[in-house]
């Protein structure tokens, strides 16, 4: 960008010379309206039309509606809501997912994300994998559903392995820490940042990502088990406010807990 802008500088700036005669502008072109052909202000004034506007300025942008999504997609277009909600439903159908349990200990395992699976060899069937997270039995759970015929193609489940965290894993995580006695420190910060009482996570923007022990030293007894159990670390601040520092508290969602580390 500085290289071109001292070119076009000058291109404009030399005496004699017209860069409307074939003077190279940005990128190769040929730049218009130079000093030598009576492209100075005098002729932008006389080409102002009614309203100040120049004479075949770009007009103001207009916003478009957003195409209509169809309930299915094409090729390798992104899964559209229809879509992404059947996968999930067709994925929670086989026996045993009433067993297991969501972040909150509810039925049915916690879901993590759904996109689009790789295409097979020479089938151009549209397929989403579908991935959740069984509380009960710490295990991550990848689901294939081909969505031309509605079957379950493919089923595993991983131990030991920890993806990004999804949105609701990291409210929840908030909440133990609010309710957990480690919390009075989030709440005194939000006090003398706001004067007022924290009463709820929708006062807090936070963010955040699965704890990785193995990246840290010294870890506490209590975390030991984080990588086989799904832990969480947070990032918090006063909506539109102040940070307040949560780095230092660990969330065992499986165990329920929250650890100090540091």
């Amino acid at each position: 960008m500085a290289v071109t802008g001292t070119a076009v500088a000058v291109a404009v700036g030399l005496p004699g010379v017209s860069v409307g005669q074939g003077a190279p502008g940005p990128a190769g072109s040929t730049a218009r309206g130079g000093a030598a052909d009576g492209g100075g202000a005098g002729a932008g004034a006389a080409e102002a039309g009614a309203g100040g506007q120049a004479r075949g300025a770009v007009p103001p942008a207009a916003v478009a509606p957003a195409a209509a999504e169809g309930e299915r997609g094409v090729g390798s277009d992104p899964l559209t809501d229809d879509e992404l909600a059947r996968a999930e439903a067709l994925a929670l159908t086989p026996p045993g997912a009433s067993a297991q349990r969501d972040v909150e200990g509810g039925r049915g395992p916690q879901h993590l994300g759904t996109g689009l699976a790789d295409p097979l060899p020479g089938d151009g069937t549209r397929r989403a994998e579908v991935r959740f997270y069984d509380y009960g039995r710490d295990e991550l759970v990848t689901r294939t559903v081909n969505l031309a015929t509605g079957a379950v193609e493919k089923s595993a489940a991983q131990r030991g392995v920890q993806p990004s965290a999804h949105p609701e894993e990291l409210r929840e995580a908030l909440e133990l820490i609010l309710a957990s006695p480690l919390g009075q420190g989030v709440r005194e910060d939000y006090r003398d940042a706001t004067g007022k009482e924290l009463a709820s996570t929708a006062q807090l923007w936070f963010n955040g990502d699965v704890y990785r022990p193995y990246r840290e030293a010294n870890v506490p007894a209590r975390l030991s088990r984080c990588g086989e159990h799904r832990c969480v670390r947070l990032v918090t601040k006063v909506l539109n406010g102040a940070w307040i520092d949560t780095r230092d508290l660990i969330v065992d969602l499986s165990a329920r807990t929250v650890t100090r580390v540091g």
